[in-house]
């Protein structure tokens, strides 16, 4: 149970990192095609791609805490 809480721990900081990624990269995208390809989409639909990460983040933490709590 203990190696579990460690992967589910693991997997939870790897999912914030790509989440970064993912939400900053799409951001640019918006803002560089708001701005100079004149597309009426706000940079700020970007943060919505936060959302499903967001959620397999707190699935990961429970996760943790439960298997660290069983161990």
């Amino acid at each position: 149970m203990k190696k579990l809480s460690a992967l589910f721990g693991a997997l939870a900081v790897l999912l914030s990192d790509m989440m970064c990624a993912v939400v900053a990269y799409n951001y640019c995208n918006l803002l560089w095609e708001g701005r100079y390809a004149g597309y009426g989409t706000p940079a700020g639909t970007a943060f919505l791609y936060a959302v499903p990460y967001g959620i397999g983040i707190i699935v990961c933490v429970v996760l943790t805490f439960v298997f660290r709590k069983k161990a």
